[in-house]
């Protein structure tokens, strides 16, 4: 008969996911996983295969967690650019945030680690920019039908420019200790949108 589980799995992977977004993929070990989780190393391997599978599998579930109030912010009926304005203007205060900086955005980390030389992390990067960048795009799409966005403007050059945007903010945000640099470029940036 086989053993049931004595913790819970996905309690255990959210813990994984912390562990890997404060210290990265290279900088936490097997030994590190083992102590923090509070599992055995046998189980980490039968639950979740080794430490890339671990990380990929933190990777996909960081996505889950925070691309739901995304879609959800960027979706809501009525005016859209407000939304985007303040999606922007949140990504702006949490790269400039002390709390919030030092660990930046898994995805965006993941992108600067993994993603040059690991084929499957690079296509959950690109997974994710896409899905920021569509709803960017389909916001910027309403926005435009309904009259608060020029004819003029491109809602795909803009929702790109947008996503590039977001992760820059992400990327001097861990390194800046100037948190104006951060807000000055996304009001910059927002500009563009009237």
């Amino acid at each position: 008969m086989a053993r049931t589980k004595e913790f819970d799995p996905d309690a255990v992977l959210r813990s994984a996911l912390e562990l890997f977004w404060e210290r990265g993929y290279e900088a936490t070990s097997m030994a590190d996983l083992v102590q923090h989780l509070g599992i055995g190393r046998a189980s980490i391997y039968a639950t979740y295969g080794n430490k890339r599978d671990l990380y990929l599998k933190a990777l996909d579930r960081y996505g889950e967690l925070h691309c739901t109030p995304l879609t959800r912010e960027l979706s809501e009926p009525g005016p859209a650019l407000p939304a985007v304005r303040a999606v922007v203007r949140r990504f702006a205060a949490e790269a400039a945030d002390d709390t919030c900086r030092a660990r930046g955005c898994l995805v965006t980390n993941t992108a600067a680690e993994l993603a040059p030389h690991d084929r499957d992390a690079a296509h959950r990067v690109e997974l994710s920019w896409t899905n920021l960048e569509t709803l960017l795009h389909s916001a910027l799409l309403r926005a435009q039908a309904q009259g608060e966005l020029p004819k003029e403007r491109d809602p795909r050059a803009l929702a790109r420019m947008l996503l590039v945007l977001l992760q820059g903010l992400r990327v001097v945000g861990k390194a800046s200790s100037d948190p104006a640099r951060v807000r000055d470029a996304a009001e910059q940036a927002l500009t563009l949108l009237d």
